[in-house]
């Protein structure tokens, strides 16, 4: 075979073979792994869309993807779960890799809990690891734009506007906030998941240069021992799980007894994994119907 011809098939070769190890790479770090969700057959699906709006607590247009069941109409309201990401990580990350939307598309079809809305926040700040702590510190104010979320979203989406018909959720990092958050905003939020989180705030990241106050006042195992969660508006429900292999579960168990204490109802557990979207993903569905059962939206 002349090189006139063995060389325009190596270069296409090696075209494509790049292309083949791009996608590849592409698709594992989209999807960690798991392929792209898929609902099972004769399951409805339901649709994300992606809303910009005006944060005045970081003054930028910032965005947030909501989660809209099957069938849906603005002829009824609905409760929200919303989900907090982990750092590094995206909001869109709950749709592929946790697989949230196939899960409750699923839940649904089997009747096994009753439609909610879903809003997932981009908490990014532009850096490597998007490190907020979803607080509010110099770097920026993420813990007041969460509640810019909410308000944009009871103003934008039909929506049950009140503390028993939002749960907040997150993972790792959005773990950490969705308690955090929720002990800070009692009159927001009734109920909160926190999927692999850690519970004592340090001298790191955007908290480096905090006083011991500040540190304290955004660590939610200090927060439960200063509030009283057994009186009428502040009953408080929580559902705390991490891996057994993973370091910071080790710090699930002390926080549940101060919650306990205050007067909160908690669940917890300690399954076999790791701190990672496997566990995750496996444990989207048990979420799902946990925060369907505070919010009252069984099946």
């Amino acid at each position: 075979m002349s090189r006139r011809i063995v060389a325009p098939l190596v270069v296409g070769w090696l075209i494509v073979g790049g292309f083949g190890a791009w996608a590849y790479a592409h698709d594992y770090y989209v999807y960690r792994g798991f392929g792209p969700p898929r609902n099972p057959p004769g399951v409805a699906a339901g649709r994300v869309v992606r809303v910009s709006f005006h944060s005045a607590a970081l003054q930028a247009q910032r965005s947030y993807d909501i989660y809209l069941p099957p069938g849906y109409a603005p002829g009824r309201r609905f409760d929200v779960l919303y989900l907090l990401h982990g750092s590094p990580g995206a909001p869109l990350q709950f749709i592929d890799d946790s697989a949230v939307g196939v899960a409750m598309d699923t839940l649904i079809a089997r009747h096994e809990i009753r439609p909610f809305l879903i809003v997932m926040p981009d908490g990014r700040d532009g850096t490597l690891l998007d490190d907020t702590e979803w607080a509010d510190t110099p770097h920026g104010r993420y813990e007041s734009f969460v509640l810019d979320v909410v308000r944009d979203v009871d103003h934008r989406w039909p929506t049950i506007a009140d503390r028993d018909h939002r749960v907040l959720a997150g993972n790792s990092e959005g773990a950490y906030a969705a308690a955090n958050l929720t002990l800070r905003h009692l009159s927001t939020f009734g109920a909160f998941e926190s999927w692999s989180g850690y519970f004592r705030q340090t001298r790191t990241g955007v908290f480096a240069r905090a006083s011991a106050a500040q540190l304290a006042a955004n660590s939610p195992i200090d927060l439960a021992s200063r509030v009283h969660l057994g009186a009428p508006g502040r009953t408080l429900h929580a559902y705390l799980y991490g891996g057994a292999q993973d370091p910071d579960t080790r710090q699930l168990l002390p926080f549940a007894r101060a919650l306990r204490a205050a007067g909160a109802t908690v669940a917890t557990a300690d399954p076999p994994g790791r701190h990672d979207w496997g566990l995750w993903r496996d444990w989207t569905p048990r979420m799902l119907r946990w925060a369907a059962a505070q919010m009252g939206a069984t099946g």
